[in-house]
């Protein structure tokens, strides 16, 4: 569930830096994620507790400015700031969904993000200007930080076989959107998957997209703002209100760059805490 609502935002900012190489970068993210899915999560020292609430802070924000973009246009930022006040801090208030409803939206999702990708292979593009160019190791390293978060795997049961699925996923939409736009017109706009759309002769399916965007947002950032009660506690309420403040004012590429790499540190944190049980067993 959390790939669709990183998707939403992540491509563009991935293909601005990385070009076409925003493919490469996918897929060291999903090595990198099914690697992770092995590591344990972080103790409970105040270290660990403080990065993986900043961790999940920063995904609510990156879901906050998606949803704004995406189904508030006209109001992105008060859209985006209310997003994290209402959903995040109802999943902080102890809100959850049944893991049956979940599990049928992630189905929902992962089929009507092949129907769009299906849809935008099938009609010609319009000619691009941009082609590969040489391979920008930065570039890709970027791009696999920025999408790393929404990745890795929620639980241990089947946790390889699901990022193996989410992994050719990503590959494939990311392909599909630079097929039918180019790196250049897909990394100018926050929205380039509506442009996506429109370039394939499908903007009768916007209103679907519209609909992708709120489950795909909405449910994993009250997960998220769950996580941040269990992790942070009553502080977390000015965590919350932090994370509305840079949802209001923030553009979504440093706010990625920020959930990426607190992620990598989480991982090195979890790392640290297997080494440690077993050096103690």
């Amino acid at each position: 569930m959390r790939l669709g609502g990183g998707l939403l935002v992540a491509l563009a900012a991935g293909a601005a830096g990385a070009g076409w190489w925003l493919l490469a970068g996918l897929v060291l993210a999903a090595i990198a994620a099914g690697v992770s899915a092995r590591v344990p999560e972080p103790g409970d020292a105040l270290v660990d507790r403080v990065v993986v609430a900043v961790a999940r802070l920063a995904e609510v924000v990156v879901y906050a400015i998606a949803f704004g973009a995406y189904v508030f246009p006209a109001h992105r930022e008060l859209a985006a700031a209310a997003f994290v006040v209402v959903v995040a801090g109802a999943g902080f208030a102890g809100l959850k969904i049944p893991t049956i409803v979940v599990r049928v939206a992630d189905g929902l999702l992962l089929a009507t993000g092949l129907v769009l990708v299906v849809v935008c292979l099938a009609v010609a593009p319009v000619g691009t200007t941009d082609g590969l160019r040489p391979p920008d190791f930065a570039g890709v390293l970027v791009a696999a930080v920025l999408v790393l978060p929404f990745l890795r795997p929620r639980g241990r049961e089947n946790a390889g076989l699901r990022v193996l699925l989410l992994g050719g996923f990503a590959v494939l939409a990311a392909f599909a959107a630079l097929y039918q736009l180019g790196a250049v017109r897909l990394g100018l706009a926050l929205t380039s998957l509506r442009d996506l759309l429109s370039a394939a002769d499908a903007d009768a399916l916007q209103p679907m997209l519209t609909v992708v965007a709120v489950v795909a947002t909405v449910v994993p950032a009250l997960a998220a703002g769950t996580e941040v009660r269990e992790r942070a506690g009553v502080p977390g309420v000015a965590g919350l209100a932090v994370a509305a403040v840079a949802a209001w004012f923030l553009p979504v590429l440093p706010v990625l760059v920020v959930a990426g790499l607190a992620t990598v540190i989480e991982l090195l944190l979890g790392v640290r805490a297997r080494r440690y049980s077993g050096a103690r067993d």
